[in-house]
């Protein structure tokens, strides 16, 4: 999302350059672009027209300093306004459950929820000292199993085996029961990529 913004950004907001100030009408484009890029990487659009809303009342009228060309007073604006959506503190991962917690990754299909897990597993490993195991419940793509085994051997984290021709509930189910047999802290969930639309998939979720 973030590359597809910046490359957006910077090809309209030749528009705004040389300008004194920020006005409706020379951020007009660039708005449309940034309006465009969030929706594409699947922003909820109440969002997206409050975030829209907020950078146009900041940056219209905005005088622009002599240090400064408008593009990166406008590129300051948009950047201080995406970290409030984001979130402006770092939020601890609430694990505070009867082990192990269990932390499942959904989303869409090609949206980085295996190499996030593997990330994940590594860092809950390293910094909190956890004991972690990742199962992966991507029954429909094989290859994804096979690239969670690798990825968490890489990490050092232990990896749950599942096969494309089980149940994916039951490959959690009996990840759990191996986690708390063996007393780790964390189980990691790995799904397949799904839509709001595919019905099935979220019951399954």
């Amino acid at each position: 999302m973030f590359e597809n913004l910046t490359e957006r950004l910077t090809r309209t907001l030749k528009t705004v350059t040389g300008q004194a100030k920020l006005t409706e009408d020379n951020i007009k484009g660039t708005l449309r672009e940034v309006r465009m890029a969030l929706l594409e990487a699947d922003v909820a659009l109440p969002v997206v027209k409050a975030f829209v809303n907020s950078v146009k009342e900041r940056a219209v009228g905005t005088e622009v300093t002599s240090s400064l060309s408008p593009g990166q007073v406008f590129v300051k604006i948009v950047n201080e306004e995406l970290v409030k959506v984001m979130g402006e503190a770092n939020e601890a991962l609430n694990l505070a459950a009867q082990p192990p917690a269990v932390v499942m990754m959904a989303g869409l299909q090609g949206a980085g929820k295996t190499t996030s897990v593997a990330k994940l597993s590594r860092y809950l490993r390293e910094r909190e000292k956890k004991k972690v195991l990742v199962v992966s419940a991507d029954v429909y793509r094989p290859a994804a199993i096979k690239q969670l085994e690798t990825l968490a051997a890489e990490v050092q984290v232990e990896f749950f085996p599942s096969t494309a021709d089980q149940d994916p509930v039951d490959i959690v189910n009996a990840a759990i029961q191996h986690a708390k047999i063996q007393h780790h802290d964390v189980l990691l969930v790995d799904t397949a990529g799904r839509l709001h639309v595919d019905g099935e998939m979220m019951d399954e979720i």
